[in-house]
């Protein structure tokens, strides 16, 4: 028997046939509604649609898991110290990945079974040819993503592409792990013959259904991080984890001739249709179905978390706006000011601050920030940052004219702080906020935005890192000049290595990648393993008094508490199988380090 739940697109015709709950196989599989039903369900348990969470509701976008992965990279800390399920994920920084695993999982057995059935069974439904072709390359899509989401995680894991039986064979219901090698190829092959089959643009009505181009972005980015991992990482296990290094040219050379395929159809340009470079770069994040987006995940208004499930919002709004906000709070996410000094200025010169320098004195915001990349403005919010017709207020402190500082009260009716979070790190995300979203309304899963899952620019970085470790170089900073000419910043005049991936942590700051980049590069133990920090703003009583704000800063070392440092382990590289899955199954060896 199967049962059918609720889905993220409307399909009440469906689900009002009776009996509701409990459909029969042969009732699923000869009526097309029914298995229209069935593939949206599959859609909608998909890890990736909620930004590396588990599905969706509160284990899901709806919730703090969709956070996470920002939290345990180096982007950001959580910054919600007295919530334990804002917590839950971040804690994992401090080196306390450990066999039982916790962090990031996803083991997507259930809904891959799920996959199979409907891939076996639809070639003999009633369902016409050329609909049967694209619902089961979907479905094919679902499961290289399924499988890619996995073996990012874990390296090699059993790929089984039938649905399973307890009448199979002992070695077919507990299978060994196949080599990471095998199953970045299945997954690589599978996306390239599924491009074959998919449409080139969905259909009107079935916009966030799997296209040709969405299934060549995951054939691009999975051969990168293929490719990655064979130059940077170490074969063990006998190839369960990590591919042999002689491969990674061959994993760059196809996503390399992905990337292209994408870029060379015309369909997609990077997104530039505001002459304000700030507006411009937000509403990437804000417009729907603008140039840019290959495959997103789609969001409306309606409460995911409501009483009965349904809705299709998400929580990005109310989690991370400044104040004012329903719960007193926001700003969930606390990026790093070594995240923002990696937003070089307009020009092309770094933006690493000289500490010792801006300690000393007094400074305006402009005079900090005010030659900032716009994506500065647009993927964060700090002191002053206009937000709701007011600005966002972080001040903590009054710098009285003796030269003492007052932290309370007021002084002269001039408050000592500001309304935002003072004990974080003076800097909130922007990325993806709505400024007209309501805040105020504790029924808070209701951000409208689309998630992007694969977007243009990230295809030109792709398509960037691959070119570089072909030695083409040429074509390596002609796209990533694309992406910075966008941007409004100052082009480059050669590349390297490291400008490469300094415009991956830039562009696609707080979309998901970062965690993952520095994995597969195999930079994680040096670049997730040190102190990092916030700053303080206090106010210069009198400069406020003649009218120009300028503030005493104070840089805030080791930000995430000075207890524990941010620690990744070699054996990090690689979640843990777990305990639990290994006892279940007596042939699923354990990833190195773990005990």
């Amino acid at each position: 028997m199967l049962i059918i739940a609720s889905s993220f697109v409307s399909c009440s015709d469906v689900l009002d046939k009776t009996p509701l709950d409990v459909i029969s196989d042969e009732a699923v599989w000869n009526d097309e509604a029914l298995i229209e039903a069935y593939l949206v369900q599959c859609y909608y348990h998909m890890s990736y649609w909620a930004n590396e969470s588990i599905g969706v509701g509160w284990q899901g976008d709806g919730y703090f898991p969709a956070f996470v992965v920002n939290h345990v990279s180096d982007e950001c800390m959580s910054q919600w110290r007295d919530w334990g399920d804002a917590l839950a994920g971040y804690n994992y920084k401090f080196g306390g990945l450990k066999i039982e695993g916790g962090l990031l999982e996803w083991w997507g057995y259930e809904p891959i079974r799920k996959i199979n059935e409907f891939i076996e069974k639809v070639p003999d439904s009633p369902l016409n040819e050329e609909l049967k072709a694209t619902r089961v390359a979907e479905a094919r899509f679902l499961r290289a993503f399924s499988y890619f989401a996995m073996v990012k995680r874990y390296g090699g894991i059993p790929l089984i592409l039938k649905a399973q039986l307890l009448t199979d064979p002992e070695e077919e219901l507990y299978p060994k792990r196949d080599t990471e090698e095998a199953v970045y190829n299945f997954v690589i092959s599978e996306a390239g013959e599924v491009a074959k089959e998919l449409p080139e643009e969905a259909a009107t009505g079935e916009l966030g259904r799997a296209t040709k181009y969405a299934a060549l972005a995951l054939k691009s980015r999975a051969a990168l991080y293929a490719g990655s991992i064979a130059q940077f990482g170490k074969v063990q296990l006998d190839g369960v984890v990590g591919i042999p290094s002689e491969k990674a040219k061959d994993y760059y050379q196809i996503s390399y001739d992905a990337s292209k395929e994408i870029i060379n159809s015309g369909k997609f340009a990077l997104y530039n249709q505001d002459v304000d470079k700030v507006t411009n770069f937000k509403n990437i994040f804000l417009v729907k179905n603008n140039s840019e987006v290959i495959f997103a995940k789609r969001h409306d208004s309606s409460d995911c978390l409501a009483p009965g499930g349904g809705g299709n919002g998400w929580a990005v709004d109310f989690f991370q706006c400044p104040r004012p906000q329903g719960w007193n709070r926001g700003n969930l996410d606390g990026p790093y000011l070594e995240l923002v000094e990696e937003f070089e200025y307009v020009d092309g010169t770094t933006g690493k601050l000289d500490r010792e320098k801006v300690e000393e004195g007094l400074w305006s915001v402009n005079e900090l920030w005010g030659k900032k990349d716009p994506r500065f403005f647009a993927t964060i919010y700090t002191q002053e940052t206009p937000w709701k017709g007011s600005f966002v207020d972080y001040h903590n402190g009054l710098l009285l004219p003796d030269g003492t500082i007052m932290t309370s009260d007021s002084y002269n009716d001039v408050l000592c702080t500001g309304d935002q979070d003072l004990e974080g790190t003076s800097f909130g995300v922007m990325k993806y906020l709505d400024e007209s979203h309501d805040n105020m309304n504790t029924t808070w899963a209701t951000s409208s935005q689309d998630f992007l899952v694969f977007r243009y620019a990230e295809t030109l970085l792709n398509l960037a890192e691959a070119a570089y470790e072909l030695g083409k170089k040429d074509d390596a900073l002609d796209v990533i000049n694309q992406v910075r000419k966008r941007a409004g910043i100052a082009s480059l005049k050669d590349i390297s290595q490291d400008k490469i991936r300094h415009e991956r942590k830039v562009e696609l700051a707080f979309e998901g990648h970062r965690y993952w980049d520095v994995r597969r590069w195999r930079t994680a133990t040096t670049e997730l393993s040190r102190s990092f920090s916030g700053l303080r703003y206090i106010l210069d009583y009198s400069s406020y008094m003649n009218g120009e704000k300028k503030y005493k800063l104070e840089i805030l070392d080791n930000i995430d508490g000075s207890v524990s440092t941010p620690l990744f382990k070699e054996e990090n590289y690689y979640l843990p199988i777990t305990l639990s899955r290994t006892s279940s199954n007596p042939n699923m060896v354990e990833n190195p380090g773990y005990e």
